[in-house]
């Protein structure tokens, strides 16, 4: 298609298409000239625009009702026309201007805009937006004087009807952007001519003639439906904070000056309209602006488009910038706004947040008005006055939303903070919002519940690891009343150390430690707030936005900090009630003082203790004790904060600090001993020491001066004794020497109090043994080589010995047992030669060399760590038979760990064990199951360190009971179900089933006394075992049983020796075991002098007698399988019964063949009397026969005797 280049090509081409539409006003026509347009030039055009726009106007013009297509056609072509040309005259832009606003009023003019279609009112629209846009220069400025205000509030009251009442999304875009051009604040890529200052102040009093409605109409479009879609939100928030900056700029308000305060129009109708900025004015336009922006504010800052949200924090960072003066009652909503964003899910959104607040403070927009930091400090007295209501009413997200409001207005005061804080009013409503938010539930029985049980508990434990451990979790987690979220709690730390950044620090911790003296109900609260107001003075761990003018010195901290120590310290906040688990009359003293001081506004501590009556002594509840708990903990860990803050200067407080810590640490309380082991923890990284015990050591000198100050003085100190408990937990050996002393003052103290405090002094001499147990037994030390020698040699033989112990199942054990026989057997005919036998009878004894060694032992010095443990033995010994199971709990554990000190030193060790063998006894035969299960445990340590000393006395004293006992209990537990595994009764039978084989070996039960081994012993031991091994029982009795009891405490004893002599030999036909007479073998008793073994020998080649009994295999199979019931009895007529009935009622026989051996099976005297009484008593003891291979269990009925035939003396 040709193009027309020059005006007159172009003017030949238009002429006749315009003069056809200025005759005749159709669709057609315009349509035509549409087409003719397209073949110009836009500079032939721009020559000719007034000629071609002249019809299209005529036609906007005539007067009479008119189609909508063509009123559409002809603005489209208007439009078309004006993209391409530009306006250069200033009549031309303000008729064209009202011909275009025309198009939309109705003909009433009551009700703009007319009721059109929307594509028409989208294309006028679109049609305006063109016509701004083309005007050249300073023409558009035409269209801004104040004889234009009535064309110019009709477009605007046109368009803002069109967005706020239309339901097409693209009309409602499309006025609103419209309305920002109008208002020349076009965001479009196109260039504009910038407005000077006097331009824009010029606009800016136009406009103010309408800001009311343009406010109030953008208000009601953001808080519409939100159906309408976040772009038409965004639209209308963005022309919001664009007109407002227009008309309320504080540079503008600035710059008014009274004369041109005055009307500038000489028309009294137009000089109404003008609105003259005065201070009146703005103020009276701020205080209805306020109400619009917190309603938008409101509104946006919940909206679910994260665009929204983002355009709300532009209108906050354009209003803050440009109206911060003049908006001064609006900058709390829109600091509300953007300090509840900085969390937002929208990490665009946090950044920008944080930018802004930066940049607001960096210009120091706050700290430079006086009228905005009065505001914000109103802001946050309502804020402080309605916190404790929105703690309670609010959820989570509320809650946080509302603290950061809070955290962010003290940011924004920044150092004008203590213009808030100077308040008295402002100051007492802020703290008592803390303290009511801050409020710990200690509602949980757990708190108190968990204990910290035995010294043990961190012995052993390395100090690296126990700091590793406590770097991950600094702190108890701690359980809130109102809240939650533990971001939560993160913002009120922040909360509070802003205002220790920035506010009077001697000012805030006089009014909080009122506070925590003034009431028990604050005193958590207010550690937990001057905690972290030290923490924030210091400026460790606070994020500001602006550095404060003057920080506090090292000497104020270093005296404020004192002061709080003092405080936290003192005996009326720090020696409180954790736990009823009290010990006589002494600690119900401590509990009475510690309660009494806690009360506030009592008199001093001594008039306290005198005055305080057990009757007016009220009982702790749960909920005070974990109060307690908490409150102690909150202390300890501020004693860890201020370790934090003064670095290596904190050295010169650990003399006064130190010593209560460690008491905290020794405390049965799990919690507060964690949150003490912390604090010890922090200290040591602030200090600049290397580990817990470096610490200790370094001021050992100080806390044993305490320790043994505080030790003369027991009534009034008493948890003394937990301080030196904690030494010697996180200690090491090098600090031995410098306690003995004090240990010497804890006896002496446990002598003098025994009735009183046995209990804690037992629970210190425990954590001592057992750190002497650690230092110079378990852990192997260079003082000691040969305990490391002595250890090694043990270590071997038992590896030699627990070769053949293994358990296996039942067939490979019962193969294992007949291959054992037969090597038995093939040893005893092998005919030992006579020098062997003197070698055997001069290598026997043996025990002489090693009394020997321990005489000359004796006589050497002990070393330091052996003389207190036996001084500690002595001083315990007779607190064993002490009315109190804790104290004789306590003290069998002192015993326990004393002789493992001391098994080196077999003469002071033995003595000692003779002296508490006594009292062990009644412990073991006649106590509570407790204290049975822990005198069992020391019986079997001094079984292991002191031999065959006490094998006398343990087959006397102990084992006849212990065999009674679980003989007794063996029917009960077969009976049992499966939650008998979880009784005590059950504990300490597997405890004694599990300990009684190796306590066997270790005393050597078998050993030959004279020429009969320890037969009692024996029978007794087949009166414990014999029942379990023929009924069922729980699963943990069968893994004892095989482990312990038949592997240990059975198989090694020498049961052939209780073979009696038959009173005449016979011969089997089928024996599968021959076996010979033997004369002084492994097994058998050797002969009397004059007699010899070939009296009634056969062949060894001559084969048994037959004899209906079974075989030893089938013997073990029955046994095993079908119990010990019904023995071994053939059935045979006419023979003779050999099972436990004849052991019954013959046991005569066994006299008349063996004199020797009845006694010692009798046992005890009522043995046979029971047996009697209870036939399967003797039933299981010969099933125990049968199961070990025992040649009496061979016996037939005839009184045949098909096992070994030596001769016995008749």
């Amino acid at each position: 298609m040709a193009v027309f280049d020059t005006p007159q090509e172009a003017f030949g081409i238009l002429r006749p298409v315009c003069v056809q539409l200025t005759k005749v006003q159709t669709t057609e026509n315009v349509e035509r000239l549409q087409a003719q347009l397209q073949t110009v030039s836009d500079s032939a055009l721009q020559e000719l625009q007034e000629y071609v726009l002249f019809p299209l106007r005529f036609t906007l013009k005539t007067p009479g009702p008119k189609r909508e297509s063509l009123v559409q056609s002809v603005v489209q072509c208007i439009t078309s026309i004006l993209s391409t040309t530009c306006v250069k005259k200033q009549d031309l832009l303000q008729e064209l201007f009202s011909e275009l606003c025309l198009c939309l009023s109705s003909p009433s003019g009551l009700q703009p805009p007319a009721p059109l279609s929307e594509e028409l009112k989208l294309t006028v629209i679109q049609a305006l937006h063109v016509l701004m846009h083309s005007a050249y220069g300073d023409i558009i400025l035409t269209l801004y004087q104040p004889s234009t205000l009535p064309h110019l509030g009709f477009a605007v009251s046109l368009l803002l009807a069109l967005a706020e009442r239309e339901k097409a999304k693209q009309i409602k875009l499309a006025a609103l952007k419209c309305l920002q051009v109008l208002i020349l604040q076009c965001d479009c890529q196109e260039h504009h001519r910038l407005l000077d200052t006097v331009e824009t102040r010029q606009c800016g009093n136009l406009f103010a003639s309408f800001l009311p409605g343009i406010s109030t109409a953008l208000s009601r479009v953001i808080t519409g439906d939100i159906k309408q879609g976040h772009m038409v939100t965004v639209s209308a928030i963005r022309l919001f904070y664009h007109t407002v900056s227009l008309v309320m700029a504080d540079e503008q308000l600035a710059t008014i000056t009274k004369d041109e305060e005055k009307p500038s129009v000489e028309q009294s109708r137009l000089s109404e309209l003008v609105v003259h900025r005065g201070p009146d004015w703005v103020k009276s336009t701020a205080d209805k602006l306020s109400l619009l922006i917190h309603k938008i504010v409101e509104f946006a800052s919940l909206h679910p488009h994260w665009k929204v949200r983002m355009e709300l924090v532009e209108l906050v960072h354009h209003l803050m910038l440009k109206c911060s003066q003049s908006l001064v009652e609006s900058v709390g909503h829109l600091l509300k706004a953007l300090v509840g964003l900085v969390n937002d899910e929208s990490n665009e959104i946090q950044s920008k947040c944080h930018e802004i607040l930066r940049s607001i403070a960096e210009l120091r927009t706050v700290a430079e008005n006086r009228a905005l930091a009065d505001v914000l400090s109103e802001n946050l007295h309502s804020l402080a006055t309605a916190l404790p209501r929105l703690m309670n009413s609010q959820d989570d997200q509320g809650k946080f939303s509302t603290l950061n409001l809070l955290l962010g207005s003290l940011k924004l005061l920044g150092p004008e903070v203590n213009i808030v804080l100077n308040s008295a009013a402002h100051l007492q409503r802020l703290s008592k919002a803390l303290m009511q938010v801050l409020e710990l539930d200690v509602s949980d029985v757990k708190i108190i519940e968990e204990r910290r049980w035995g010294p043990a508990g961190s012995l052993g434990e390395p100090s690296g690891s126990l700091q590793h451990g406590l770097q991950e979790s600094k702190c108890q987690k701690k359980y809130f009343r109102f809240f939650i979220d533990e971001r939560i709690f993160s913002l009120i730390q922040q909360i509070c150390r802003v205002l220790g950044y920035y506010g009077n620090l001697y000012l805030l911790v006089d009014h909080f430690m009122g506070l925590y003296s003034e009431s028990v109900v604050y005193r958590k609260q207010a550690a937990m707030v001057l905690n972290e107001l030290i923490t924030g003075a210091a400026g460790l761990g606070v994020d500001v936005l602006q550095e404060r003018e003057t920080a506090v010195s090292t000497e104020d901290l270093k005296g404020t900090i004192t002061s709080i120590l003092e405080e936290y310290i003192d005996q009326a906040n720090w020696s409180l009630t954790t736990s009823i688990d009290t010990e006589g009359t002494s600690d119900e003293l401590t509990v009475k003082h510690s309660r009494a001081r806690a009360i506030p506004g009592g008199a001093h501590s001594s008039s306290l203790i005198s005055s305080f009556s057990p009757s007016s002594d009220p009982s702790p509840t749960i909920r005070s004790m974990n109060s307690n708990i908490w409150q102690i903990c909150i202390q300890l860990e501020g004693v860890g904060c201020f370790a934090y803050v003064l670095g290596k200067e904190f050295r010169l407080l650990l003399a006064s600090v130190l010593y209560p810590v460690l008491e905290k640490a020794g405390d049965s309380t799990l919690l507060i001993s964690q949150t003490a082991i912390g604090t010890m923890v922090d200290v040591c990284h602030a200090c600049g020491y290397d580990s817990v015990q470096n610490l200790i050591n370094a001021n050992s000198d100080y806390l044993v001066n305490g320790i043994s100050l505080n030790l003369r003085r027991v009534a009034h100190q008493p948890h003394a004794s937990r301080v030196l408990e904690a030494m010697l937990r996180h200690s090491d050996a090098s600090l031995l020497p410098l306690v003995e002393d004090v240990i010497r003052d804890v006896l002496s103290a446990l002598d003098q109090f025994y009735d009183d405090r046995a209990s804690s002094f037992l629970g210190v001499l425990s954590t001592l043994v057992a750190a002497l147990v650690q230092w110079f037994v378990v852990v192997k030390g260079k003082e000691h080589p040969q305990e490391q020698n002595l250890e090694q040699q043990s270590s071997t033989s038992s590896q030699k010995q627990g070769k053949g112990s293994v358990i296996t199942p039942m067939v490979q054990e019962v193969e294992q047992f007949l291959l054992d026989y037969v090597k038995q057997k093939q040893i005893a005919e092998g005919n030992l030669p006579a020098m062997e036998e003197q070698e055997e009878e001069v290598q026997a004894p043996h025990p002489e060399p090693e009394m020997n060694d321990t005489g000359v032992e004796g006589e050497t010095p002990l070393p330091a760590h052996a003389q207190i443990a036996k001084d500690v033995m002595e001083r315990c010994i007779h607190l064993l038979s002490d009315k109190s199971l804790r104290v004789r709990l306590k003290v069998l554990d002192v015993l326990e760990f004393c002789v493992t000190v001391l098994h080196l030193h077999e003469n002071q060790l033995l003595p000692m064990a003779h002296r508490a063998w006594p009292a062990l006894v009644t412990r073991l035969i006649n106590d509570d199951p407790l204290a049975v299960l822990r005198a069992f445990k020391v019986l079997c340590t001094l079984a292991e360190t002191c031999g065959d000393f006490l094998r006398r006395r343990f087959s006397r004293d102990v084992l006849p009971k212990l065999a009674g006992s679980l003989v007794t209990q063996a029917p009960v537990s077969a009976r049992a179900g499966p939650v008998y595994s979880h009784t005590l009764a059950f504990k300490l039978q597997l405890a004694v089933l599990q300990g009684l084989g190796s306590l066997c070996e270790k005393l050597d039960l078998g050993e030959y006394q004279g020429r009969t081994r320890s037969l009692p012993s024996l029978a007794l031991l087949s009166l414990i075992f014999v029942p379990l091994l023929s009924r069922p029982h729980p699963s943990l009795f069968s893994a004892a049983r095989k482990a312990h009891a038949l592997s240990r405490g059975i198989n090694f004893l020498p049961l052939p020796s209780l073979i009696p002599a038959p009173p005449s030999p016979v011969a089997s036909p089928h024996s599968p075991l021959p076996i010979r007479a033997q004369h002084g073998g492994a097994g058998c008793p050797r002969l009397p002098e004059g007699q010899s073994g070939e009296e009634g020998s056969q062949d060894p080649a001559q084969e048994l007698t037959a004899d209906p009994s079974p075989p030893l295999s089938a013997c073990l199979s029955l046994t095993w399988r079908e119990g010990v019931t019904r023995g071994l009895e053939p059935q045979s007529p006419g023979s003779q019964a050999w099972g436990p009935a004849m052991l019954l009622s013959e046991p005569t026989k066994l006299k008349s063949w063996n004199p020797d051996i009845l006694p010692k099976l009798n046992g005890p005297p009522s043995f046979w009397d029971d047996a009697r009484a209870n036939p399967s008593i003797l039933a299981d003891f010969w099933s125990m026969l049968q199961y070990t291979g025992h040649p009496l269990a061979l016996w037939g009925r005839r009184g045949k005797f098909a096992g070994l035939r030596a001769p016995f003396p008749s």
